[in-house]
Parts: structure tokens; sequence; C-alpha cells
């Protein structure tokens, strides 16, 4: 591409903005132009679960080259460690747990600090694993782990990642929903995600919420049943987020743009075919990504799932990475769902500005801007309208009232 084409790219851009553009003289206006990123290297945490792989991908495939900035994926040991590095800045953005980054912003998950979401990375995906020892006992799902707790009396503990995170929330709302309260009835310990499997095979906890492909893994190994994918507590619910510091997105606008687009262009490249979804699996099962034979990915990618108790289904919500833009874009109402929870459990003592910290965190302006650059569709509304597992549909309009109506909480938040 010669300097003349973008010099005339750029003066489009100028008179019509770039929507109107080919890609190619788009990626020429972002890398040359006045929209050059501020800073061209950019690391990026990640923990070994399949969603990581629109950031993995971005990189693999070159996507980021196309926009002037060079994605270094870094391999993180745990979500804690991924905070403190985000927060210090040794990261510049990390594939990130909802929860983890609006725990952060308000300063109950560890150092208080600005933050902002760029854009969801994945739907779904995620699982409740139950001991194989449990299951034989007729644990296999809500119902019978509610019933098995109350014909044996012990001490039960489950696990999850991060105390604000989104296994966390996913695995209290699934046993509050059993009529289980994870506060009173059973203890639950934080465990990194590549550890679940092995803490589980020593006898260290009866179940955890974990994303992929941990949860086939123990399926593989013999030690645990799925007794719930997390997309049966919400369809389409959101999960990881590309994330930075509100200090870095401020300073970085033309970086934290970039990167979001190649990582847009890698979730739509992965959900574009079969081919591509067992290339992705591929790739990351790697020892420098998820570390994993390439089974334990592909199956669940595809839709293709096992509960290690002999049943077989094809779900058709399972993980996406763009879903015509579906995924990806950073709904306000998401972002709220996660602090109603954290009332919910008694990890905010009063109620927040629920939507004023959402607009604080979720970078729409900027998402749009990526969105609109490759034609990729953005909802209308800030806020969207989902039913969970227990009936109660959630719609972000009364986070507050939603907050309290809730028969199983926190005895604090009562």
């Amino acid at each position: 591409m010669t300097r003349r084409t973008v010099v005339k790219a750029a003066a489009a851009v100028t008179a019509t903005g770039t929507a109107g553009l080919i890609p190619g003289l788009q990626a020429a206006v972002y890398a040359a132009g006045s929209d050059k990123p501020e800073k061209e290297e950019v690391r990026i945490g990640f923990i070994p679960l399949t969603d990581c792989a629109s950031i993995v991908m971005a990189s693999v495939l070159g996507f980021d080259k196309k926009y002037g900035v060079k994605i270094v994926p870094t391999k993180e040991a745990s979500w804690a460690g991924v905070r403190d590095k985000l927060v210090n800045g040794e990261l510049d953005m990390a594939h990130a747990l909802y929860g983890l980054v609006y725990g952060v912003h308000l300063g109950i998950g560890g150092p208080k600090k600005d933050m902002a979401v760029l854009m969801t990375l994945n739907h779904n995906g995620q699982a409740i694993t139950l001991s194989k020892k449990l299951a034989d006992k007729g644990a296999v799902d809500g119902a019978g782990l509610a019933k098995a707790m109350a014909g044996d009396k012990r001490d039960y503990t489950f696990a999850q990642t991060f105390p604000t995170g989104t296994h966390a929330m996913w695995l209290y709302y699934w046993l509050a929903a059993a009529g289980i309260n994870p506060l009173k009835d059973a203890k639950v310990i934080t465990v990194p995600p590549p550890q679940m499997v092995a803490n589980m095979r020593v006898g260290n906890m009866d179940g955890f919420c974990v994303g992929e492909p941990w949860n086939h893994r123990a399926i593989i190994d013999g030690i645990g049943v799925t007794a719930a994918t997390t997309q049966d507590i919400w369809k389409d619910h959101p999960e990881k987020v590309l994330s930075t510091t509100g200090e870095f997105a401020r300073k970085h606008p033309n970086t934290a743009r970039a990167v979001t687009m190649a990582v847009l262009e890698a979730g739509r490249w992965i959900d574009a075919s079969l081919i591509n979804k067992n290339k992705m699996a591929e790739t990351i099962a790697e020892k420098s990504y998820v570390n994993t034979g390439v089974d334990a990915i592909n199956q669940r990618i595809l839709g293709r799932y096992q509960n290690g108790m002999g049943k077989t289904w094809d779900d058709a919500n399972h993980m996406k990475f763009f879903n015509d833009g579906l995924v990806t874009y950073p709904y306000h109402s998401d972002g709220m769902w996660f602090l109603t929870q954290h009332k919910r459990w008694g990890l905010l003592k009063e109620h927040p500005n629920y939507l004023q910290v959402a607009q604080q965190i979720n970078q729409t302006a900027l998402y749009k801007e990526a969105a609109t650059a490759l034609k990729i569709s953005v909802p209308k509304s800030d806020l969207r309208a989902s039913k969970l597992i227990d009936g109660v549909v959630w719609d972000g309009k009364e986070p507050a009232k939603y907050a309290d109506a809730f028969k199983i909480k926190a005895a604090a938040a009562a």
C-alpha cells in the first residue's frame, strides 16, 4: 500500500469516518495516520482456559499486525496474579473474569483501581463439576446434590476460581437455585483453574465451577461429572472480558481500539467454521497456552457434550466468541448483574450506583468505533434481558430491587 493511498484513505476518514473503507485501508489508516497506536507492543495476560482463544489467535494469525500492534500473550498462574499485574502495570491488558474487573474497580477484590472493559470475549462454556464419588450416590444435578447433602450430613467443599469472579457467582447461583445456601451449607474455597482437576483427584473438594477444558478433563480422567453447564444457568451469559485499567484506556485509546479490532477479528474467525474451531483447539492446546490434550478442548467447543455418566447431547449454546457481534458488545447490564450478585452475597455492603459503575467501566464508545470500522453491527440498547435457571428475569432496569429479592443470600444483605 503506497503512502499516497494511505493519505487518500486518511482524507476519507476525516470526511466520513472509517465505516465505508475496505478493511485493508482501515488498517493502514489506524497504523499510519492520527490513530496510530500509542503503544505498539501490548502484553496481554491470560489464564490457561479455552476462552483465552481469541486473544491467542489474534496474535498467532497476525490480526494484531493489521492494526499496528503486537500482542504478546502472557500465561499467568492465577486470577489473583492477573489482577495484581494489571493493577501494577506489568500487564497492559488481560483475559479476565467479568466479576474480577468490577470487584477491583470497587475495591472488593483486592487493591482498588479504576478499571475498563473493552469488549466481551465469550459467552457460555463453563460448567459445574461434581466428584465421581458424589455422582455415584445420585448427585448428578442440583436436586440430586441437595438430596445427597441432606441425607449425608458432613462438611461439603466446593471450589471457584476468584471470590468476585464469574465462577463464584455461577456456583453460588446454581447452589441457591437448588435450595443450598453456599455460605451456610458448604465451604467454598478458591483454586486456580489448571489446579482444579488435581485437587479433586486427591479429594480436596466435592465440586467445582471452572471454565473449559477443565470440566471435560475431569470426565476424561474419570474423577468428575458435569452436573450443569453455565449456559444452563443463564443462556448466552457474559463470561471473560478484554480488560485493562482505566488509566491505560485513557492514555492509549488508539492502542485499546487497535487491540479490540484484532481480537474482534479473531473471534469472528473462530466462529466462522468448524475447521477454524478445530484449528483453534489444536493451537491453544499447546504447552505455551492451555497445555492439555486437544481432545479435552475440541468436543465442547463444537457443542458436543457428555456428562461422564453416559448422557450425551448437542448443546446449541456452547462457547461462542462472536456470534455476529452479539457476544462481544460490553452491555452495561452484563456488568451490573455481577454487582447485584456481589451485593446478594455480602461482598458489597451497600448498593452501588449500578448503572454509573457500568458506564465507568464498559468502554462502549470505543467498542463502537472498533466495531463500526469492521462493519460489525452494534445493539441499540446497552441493556439486555435474560431469564435465568430459577425463572427470574434480569434486564438491568431495577438492579437494587433485583439484588434484594433473592430468598437465599448473605445474612448481612438481608
